[in-house]
């Protein structure tokens, strides 16, 4: 019976009336049931988890640093919403929730867990919101959209703002400090992580996609030095800290860098990150995923400078980066990144067996290029670039095995609280707390100590320790999710508006430069005898057809409430760069 009680909670949550709000058809709930059962209860809560997502390969689609042109012309209008995230569904849940926890009969201990980590969820589908619109309703009760009246206005973006911080202070009192991995509550929120949120909230607060016109000197940044300070210290005296390996911060599951993970289970939740990144012809299918050559070009060398740094160890024209790209690296770029002729050592493969991606001595499912003399044609060059992603990726699995693996979804780890920390640092005077950050992740990737152990970081001035801390997330949480919304709170649009993207096609030659015949080529890389040295590159750029540029105005800053909301309102404004008068900034 409590199975199928169950299974008609998620159905019935999962399925919108698509009212002004979005509030949900709720009649098959039985709050006497649910907050009577502790089982029901954590059932309910693990529903509105959902909210945190899962293993997505192309969750930094909407950046520079993967293929693709999400941004064409009008991709985001007030007619599509374009960037639209209105969760008021889940946020009707967790209201239900907070009201009606404290009308049954579980223990106090066990309704402040719920009422903790409701807190904590509804500031965290409100903070996205919030990132995506400015100031929206704030709605703290679970409205019933028969009696109640569903159009209301907006908040100020202050006021949610403070109502999301007031949320978290409430959350972090009610959930236990910190779950331990051991514990059969883990993949539960614990005050740390909602210490660490409540921390990036401010972050965000401070930042001038918030404050456009005193972007780097409003008052909010005191603020989140605080808690980005406090959220540091607080969890690295609870044993947070970086693993010795960069490889193993999602691999090995619940290690001491994991500040919150998603619980991945086979066969009822999996993961499908290897589906979406490795090469088609070891996996299912195309992946959905690739790299793009202005990001491998971002990565540092081996002593922590870019390849065209003159005063760098390892300094390179850029002719010569080109023939040699993967030569004297950052160690995390051979831990991320899948190129031409390395060796890739995956289950099912022959010892030796190295991943090609040039035209004609590639399969089908990885190729890429135009070469001339191949009697083939690309079917990926509109969504390949010639290289793949090798980050977290489980080379233990077999072709076969890629859709079904249950490793853990690591959401929040301690580098993006450090990483955090030192941006609040930097902009509040405390410059050598945020080198201090840098140089303890650039350490841990195995950067060269350098001169004065400073790995590869001469920046010292105010502005040079921004960039190189807006450098360092580009590269240590890449492929995370992060890279859009960063460059969307910095105001750095300009980094994608207009900018093309790019991918590189490898061609074999031989050893005086000319081009190999393909079928001597494609025999010889078949016995993978084909080294990286052993091609010559040319950079392309991609997409090959179609829209080839971004095309991301100021205006995108905030997305617009889609028509399809605010036209069945008379109290919703529209934000003021999209015909309306609402100022979703904090002025």
């Amino acid at each position: 019976m409590r199975k199928i009680i169950l299974y008609i909670l998620v159905i019935s949550f999962a399925t919108s009336c698509k009212k002004v709000l979005d509030v949900e058809n709720i009649n098959s709930y039985s709050p006497e049931k649910v907050w009577n059962d502790p089982n029901l209860a954590n059932a309910y809560m693990a529903n509105i988890y959902s909210v945190f997502g899962n293993w997505n390969a192309g969750a930094d689609f909407r950046s520079d640093q993967l293929a693709g042109i999400p941004f064409y012309p009008d991709a985001v209008t007030i007619t599509n919403g374009g960037l639209g995230n209105w969760d008021y569904g889940k946020v009707r849940l967790i209201n239900q929730a907070l009201v009606d926890v404290e009308k049954g009969s579980l223990s106090t201990v066990e309704k402040n867990k719920i009422l903790g980590q409701a807190y904590f969820l509804r500031a965290w589908v409100y903070f996205y919101m919030v990132s995506t619109y400015g100031g929206v309703p704030y709605i703290k009760i679970p409205q019933d959209r028969f009696t109640d009246d569903l159009d209301v206005p907006r908040n100020s973006t202050k006021e949610c703002f403070d109502f999301m911080v007031e949320d978290l202070d409430q959350a972090i009192v009610m959930l236990p400090k910190k779950i331990a991995p051991s514990s059969g509550d883990w993949g539960k929120i614990d005050g740390n992580f909602a210490l660490a949120f409540k921390a990036k909230l401010l972050l965000y607060k401070a930042s001038p996609q918030f404050n456009p016109t005193s972007p780097w000197t409003n008052v909010n940044w005191t603020d989140a030095y605080t808690a980005n300070k406090l959220a540091y210290t607080e969890l690295k005296a609870q044993g947070f800290k970086l693993v010795d390996n960069y490889s193993n911060i999602a691999l090995t599951e619940r290690n001491t860098e994991v500040v919150f993970s998603v619980i991945n289970k086979f066969p009822n939740k999996t993961a499908n990150w290897d589906n979406g990144t490795r090469p088609g012809s070891l996996s299912r299918g195309p992946a959905g995923a690739t790299p793009t050559w202005n990001f491998i070009k971002a990565i540092p060398m081996k002593d922590g400078k870019l390849y065209n740094d003159p005063t760098g160890a390892y300094y390179k024209t850029e002719e010569q980066f080109l023939k040699t790209y993967w030569e004297n690296r950052d160690p995390r770029f051979d831990k991320s990144i899948l190129w031409n002729g390395k060796p890739f050592p995956v289950a099912g493969k022959v010892d030796g067996y190295r991943q090609y991606t040039g035209l004609g001595v590639a399969p089908a499912l990885d190729n890429f290029g135009i070469n001339p003399n191949s009697s083939e044609k690309s079917e990926n060059l509109n969504r390949y670039s010639g290289l793949f992603i090798t980050k977290s990726n489980r080379l233990d699995l077999k072709q076969e095995q890629v859709e079904q693996y249950d490793t853990d979804y690591v959401l929040m780890r301690f580098a993006e609280v450090m990483l955090n920390y030192a941006e609040a640092a930097n902009e509040t005077g405390h410059t050598a707390e945020a080198l201090d950050m840098l140089i303890q992740i650039r350490q841990r990737a195995g950067v060269e100590p350098g001169a004065g152990s400073q790995y590869g970081i001469s920046a010292t001035s105010r502005e040079d320790v921004r960039k190189a801390i807006m450098d360092e997330r580009n590269v240590e949480l890449c492929f995370e999710g992060h890279r859009f919304s960063d460059l969307r709170r910095w105001r750095m649009f300009s980094v994608l508006n207009n900018s093309p993207k790019y991918g590189i096609e490898a061609i074999a030659i031989l050893p005086d430069g000319s081009e190999r015949p393909i079928t001597e080529a494609k025999t010889l890389a078949n016995a993978n005898q084909l080294k990286e040295g052993d091609f010559k590159y040319v950079v392309l750029q991609i997409p090959r057809t179609g829209v080839q540029l971004n095309v991301l105005p100021d205006q995108y800053y905030f997305a617009p409430i889609s028509n399809s909301i605010i036209g069945k309102t008379k109290k919703l404004q529209q934000n003021k760069d999209w015909g309306g008068t609402f100022d979703p900034t904090l002025h």
